[in-house]
């Protein structure tokens, strides 16, 4: 991952401009969680179909609110057959349900990337299809001062009519089981005091990426305690995993000079918790592949319940920020307002794991995530 950041970029991760969405008409407001979901199926999947009717029925989803489309089973499908197969019917879909949709959550075989090897993530991209932007093309220092993702760094609970977009998340694994059980461990998850576990890099000087992502790990392995949960982070060079289970878990991945694949693989987790790598193709694939950097389709399979990767380089600036993170979700924040309000862009790269209705924390919420 380039550690190339403009200061203009840097400044961006904490003022940036807004975008301004596309006017909609308001719709009643859901009165339940399982209201405010839209699952999407691909039909020429049996595991998309298993995941799906498995999420619905355990979250008490009506079958108004899932999607069949008939999608290539590839992690590519091109842009005409983006905007054909995908946003138009699940535009239709939306448009045609009484109450207000905010979350949309795709499942396991529906493709995640736009056109090509280093294209979009179809989730970033459906995420945003009411903004009236075009993706970033590059490291575009002007688009970067003019738009954002327009939750970021919200500080109360999200509403599409609100925002003008959609917080997408997906039930992708290696295997069926993997993805049932992220449901499984969504439902089970209870409001653990930690631990939350960062594997930091030694302090580094400068404000490139690289040394911005440390910084802000150390923050919030600094005020995240203040929160009433524990924290443990290590700021040595060596590559470590945490001994216990944990809520939460950050590392470099395979961005560490030191990394190591068996302590990488020995990370395990509490239902609920959440986990971020800064890795540039952590979830290039779901699927087999032979070598390459670390993927977060191996913390599924260990048993995490919401983690973000990248279908291709995103740059340092696109990843979630490890403090808003975790002091959203501790603060009552469901898995999907976390991870987008911690993440600066829009239209990009990014891939969110996860049942969003995931929010352990919200019987302590804060009055600024009350529903």
């Amino acid at each position: 991952m380039t550690s190339r950041t403009l200061t203009l970029i840097l400044g961006t991760l904490l003022v940036g401009a807004c975008v301004a969405p596309t006017p909609r008409v308001a719709k009643r407001a859901p009165a339940t969680g399982a209201e405010r979901v839209l699952v999407v199926i691909n039909t020429r999947s049996r595991a998309s179909d298993s995941v799906g009717r498995y999420y619905a029925k355990r979250r008490g989803i009506d079958p108004t609110h899932i999607v069949r489309l008939e999608l290539p089973l590839d992690d590519e499908i091109g842009d005409i057959a983006f905007q054909t197969d995908i946003v138009q019917p699940v535009r239709a879909a939306i448009a045609a349900l009484p109450v207000r949709i905010d979350f949309i959550v795709l499942t396991t075989d529906v493709p995640i990337r736009v056109a090509r090897k280093r294209g979009y993530s179809v989730d970033a991209m459906l995420a945003g299809m009411h903004l009236a932007i075009s993706p970033m093309v590059g490291l575009d220092s002007v688009w970067l001062s003019r738009y954002r993702n327009p939750y970021y760094n919200a500080d109360g609970p999200f509403s599409s009519d609100r925002f003008g977009m959609y917080l997408v998340t997906r039930l992708d694994c290696a295997r069926v089981a993997d993805c049932l059980a992220l449901v499984d461990r969504s439902i089970a998850a209870r409001p653990a005091p930690g631990p939350f576990f960062f594997d930091a890099m030694p302090a580094r000087a400068g404000t490139d990426g690289y040394a911005t992502m440390n910084l802000l790990l150390y923050r919030a392995a600094y005020r995240l305690p203040q929160r009433g949960v524990g924290v443990q982070i290590d700021t040595t060079p060596a590559f470590v995993a945490p001994t216990v289970p944990v809520m939460g878990y950050v590392s470099w991945g395979s961005n560490d000079s030191r990394f190591d694949s068996t302590a990488y693989h020995a990370v395990r987790f509490l239902p609920g918790a959440l986990a971020e790598t800064f890795v540039s193709t952590s979830a290039r694939t779901f699927g087999p592949v032979q070598g390459g950097q670390s993927r977060i389709v191996d913390l599924i399979a260990q048993g995490v319940t919401g983690v973000k990767g990248y279908v291709s380089e995103p740059f340092t600036l696109a990843l979630a920020n490890p403090d808003i993170l975790f002091d959203r979700y501790v603060r009552g924040a469901n898995l999907a307002e976390a991870f987008y309000a911690a993440s600066y862009m829009v239209l990009w790269k990014d891939l969110v794991i996860g049942d969003p209705l995931c929010a352990p924390y919200a019987m302590f919420q804060e009055p600024s995530f009350a529903p």
